[in-house]
């Protein structure tokens, strides 16, 4: 796979300096094209699209205002960096006021100092387009879940088919670590649902949640969760706010959330952060049962956490664990609905029951399924969802 070369666009009227820069910005890897000409300019930038435009601000035949007015009104798809001799405050102000990216000040002291100016101009550029990409990605997200949750009020089955379409893509990896999951539908549109992506390139954050009761109301809060948690992530690129990777930050935005809803549902989730650089777990449990169960060296345990669900209570408290992941390991996520259907009686022996059968670390979410009978259900009386994390 090759990556396209960055090309730069350089006016100056100068030759001989236009030559050493256009030879110098070569060696660094870029493509350039260079002219006198700000008429000619316009063919090249309608021709090539350059990345880039490198213009000099000292021509003789014309002022500095009117070449900043040219660059605003022709260049406005890329940087553009302007070098001048002058360099006083009143023109480097002008020149940001016309929407340029850097201001140079000629002769330059190293060539360094342009390569410096061109890249940077190039990363906040491409930082700026991936932003807006972003934005309108989650618009387009946003207004599906809007057209999810019309179809949920209107048809059962519908509704329950679109808030599966909404479910992550399965058997999904980052780094070394393996996402599965799987929702065992009831004969109601439910509120079980499971997400999981990445914040970076150093996080995965994922959670499972259960909504109580059934129905649209139900199904509607799943879709909120999701929008918050998809607008928290957000916020992480665009407004510097780390919520997204708490745990407990984000039950706490959660139970505002719900709280504010005003439509008496609750829900239990849980909410966990991996951080494929130190492979760690930072993880917070809201009211969810069963607690998540780790299988690793032949052993299976509950992972203990204490914390309310979110939407009882206005001052809920939660509390967040770490964990050093193992070499090895099968994490499972399960919805209460699991409850209804182990072959015990009572939660102790019920959570008993489930830690016999993970005790082997089945490492597939087909392989837990068969385990505990899931497929032979004519009819689960609730959703059971189950998320799977292992390596």
């Amino acid at each position: 796979m090759t990556t396209a070369v960055p090309s730069i666009l350089l006016i100056d009227t100068n030759a001989s300096e236009r030559e050493a820069y256009a030879a110098y910005l070569k060696q660094q890897g870029y493509s350039v094209y260079g002219t006198a000409d700000l008429q000619q300019a316009y063919g090249i930038v309608e021709q090539h699209s350059p990345q880039l435009v490198l213009c000099d601000l000292n021509v003789p035949t014309l002022s500095e205002q009117t070449i900043l007015q040219a660059i605003q009104s022709n260049f406005t798809h890329c940087p553009v960096i302007v070098m001048s001799s002058g360099g006083v405050m009143a023109d480097v102000l002008a020149a940001l006021r016309h929407g340029v990216s850097d201001f140079l000040v000629r002769p330059l002291a190293d060539m360094e100092v342009l390569a410096h100016a061109a890249k940077r101009a190039l990363e906040q550029s491409q930082l700026r387009q991936q932003n807006q990409d972003y934005r309108e990605q989650l618009e387009r997200t946003n207004q599906e879940l809007q057209a999810s949750l019309q179809l949920l009020e209107q048809d059962q089955l519908a509704g329950k088919q679109v808030q599966r379409k909404m479910l992550p893509a399965n058997n999904k990896q980052f780094g070394n670590i393996t996402f599965s999951r799987r929702i065992v539908p009831s004969v109601y549109i439910s509120g079980d649902f499971i997400d999981y992506f990445t914040v970076g390139d150093d996080y995965v954050v994922f959670f499972i949640a259960d909504v109580s009761g059934h129905g649209a109301s139900s199904a509607f809060l799943t879709v909120l969760l999701k929008n918050m948690f998809a607008r928290k992530r957000s916020d992480f690129f665009h407004r510097d706010d780390n919520t997204i990777l708490s745990p407990v930050g984000m039950l706490d935005v959660a139970n505002r959330n719900l709280l504010n809803t005003s439509i008496g549902k609750h829900a239990t989730l849980c909410v966990g952060v991996i951080n494929l650089k130190d492979n760690s777990l930072l993880y917070s449990v809201a009211g969810h049962l069963p607690l998540p169960i780790m299988a690793a060296g032949g052993e299976a345990n509950y992972l203990h956490c204490e914390g309310m669900p979110v939407g009882l209570f206005e001052h809920a408290h939660y509390s967040e664990n770490t964990l050093l992941l193992p070499e090895n390991f099968v994490m499972t996520f399960f919805s209460d609905g699991i409850l209804e259907v182990v072959e015990a009686e009572g939660v102790i022996a019920q959570e008993q029951f489930l830690l016999d059968k993970l005790q082997t670390a089945p490492d597939s979410i087909d392989s837990i399924v068969d385990a505990l009978g899931l497929n032979e259900l004519v009819e689960a009386p609730d959703d059971i969802a189950v998320l799977l994390i292992s390596r």
